[in-house]
């Protein structure tokens, strides 16, 4: 495994998995079978996608978890490696299996349907050193609850929570970056419009908080009153498969480039809409020597009436 870097931006904490996508013109009925217009093996997982977006926008980065010793394990690892993610941090743990999906895309209605093997428990006992001297901590739902009864985040970090997941016994304070959906706000506070549901979750103790709602676009608001919000971008879309995860590394790689409120926004956006281009969650995720650099050369979307929900969509 490559060694930690000195100029290590960001760490990812969480999970990480190995799918298989299968590309369908409708889904199966019971012993149907249904022939494949394409099928796909891919790294996965919240935390280890939004490593790879951060990565593909330049941001030196790691990722800590934990995978079986196994097949799918060593594959999970080498495809990190491949993107450039320092892998110094992982555990591979004897005896247990890697987690894994397998993933059935319907192209007619443009939905998926998944069924995973869950992830080992966590382990970032290996990672402890990486997560105690990163700038930025980006956690998912499995990630939060070891790294904060480690205490190893400390004053002057930026601890960024992946929150479109429930997470047990969770704090908003915390998360000086809390990034739920607004579904997942609504879920803690009921049917209020964006501005009150950030307003809450702000008095509940974030930082900032960023609420994302797919073709609705982000909502972003900080402790000290600054609000932003950016549209959709609209792609035309193969899979939204880790399209939230994208959207969390890719919003990690603007805050290290230091992007003001609302082009973070922008460029998460764009760089999940992008990546709904591939069947997988990664093969099309935009590659950029920074977040300011993809900003740049990204078009504003073009204002248009709503698309079919089955061919375009953003992210």
């Amino acid at each position: 495994m490559a060694p930690a870097r000195d100029d290590l931006a960001a760490v990812f904490v969480g999970v990480a998995t190995l799918d298989a996508i299968a590309l369908v013109a409708r889904y199966p009925g019971a012993d149907e079978r249904v022939l494949a217009d394409e099928v796909a093996y891919a790294g996965g997982g919240p935390a280890a996608t939004s490593a790879v977006a951060a990565a593909r926008l330049g941001v030196p980065c790691a990722f800590v978890g934990a995978v079986g010793d196994d097949a799918n394990g060593h594959a999970i690892v080498a495809g990190l490696e491949a993107e450039g993610v320092d892998v110094s941090g992982v555990t591979l743990l004897p005896g247990e299996a890697s987690a894994a999906s397998v993933v059935v895309v319907d192209r007619g209605r443009g939905t998926r349907a998944i069924s995973n093997r869950p992830a080992p428990r966590v382990e970032i006992t290996a990672g402890a050193d990486l997560i105690a001297s990163a700038p930025v901590v980006h956690v998912d739902h499995a990630g939060w609850e070891p790294v904060h009864a480690s205490g190893l985040v400390r004053a002057g970090q930026l601890l960024s929570v992946d929150a479109g997941n429930d997470i047990p016994h969770f704090d908003t304070r915390s998360a000086g970056l809390y990034v739920p959906t607004v579904e997942a706000l609504q879920r803690l506070h009921g049917g209020l419009e964006v501005d009150d549901l950030l307003a809450r979750a702000v008095a509940d103790g974030a930082g900032t908080v960023v609420a994302t709602a797919g073709s609705r676009g982000s909502w972003a608001l900080t402790a000290q009153g600054e609000r932003a919000h950016a549209p959709a971008h609209r792609v035309d879309v193969l899979s939204t498969l880790g399209a939230g995860d994208v959207f969390h590394g890719a919003l990690v790689a603007a805050v290290v480039d230091g992007l003001p409120l609302h082009d973070q926004l922008v460029v998460a956006n764009v760089t999940a809409a992008l990546s709904c281009r591939g069947l997988d969650g990664r093969s099309a995720i935009p590659r950029a020597a920074s977040a300011s650099a993809l900003l740049a050369t990204s078009s504003p979307p073009t204002p248009r009436p709503a698309p079919a929900p089955a061919s375009t969509t953003s992210a």
